[in-house]
């Protein structure tokens, strides 16, 4: 259900790419690598014995990687295929 001049399926098309995008970036990231650690690489906290069975490689107790992961700054949802439709807005 294209409009104007988008031929049937373009928005699927651009929906998916976006998709597949997105999912390649998140693949992309490297997760902890190596031993754990016993103690926290910031605070020297000890990092409980789930945590570094869970997480092979695990360098941060719970506290350090949730502050770690809230100071990143957040991806915006700007759809930077710019489809006219979101240009015109």
């Amino acid at each position: 259900m294209a409009g104007g001049w988008a031929r049937d399926g373009a928005v699927s098309e651009q929906i998916e790419a976006s998709i597949s995008d997105e999912l390649a970036r998140l693949k992309a990231r490297r997760g902890p690598q190596g031993e754990s650690l016993a103690h926290c690489a910031e605070c020297d906290e000890p990092i409980p014995e789930a945590r570094r069975s869970a997480i092979p490689g695990v360098k941060l107790c719970i506290d350090c990687q949730q502050e770690r992961d809230t100071s990143q700054p957040s991806r915006g949802g700007i759809n930077r295929r710019g489809s006219k439709d979101s240009q015109l807005k």
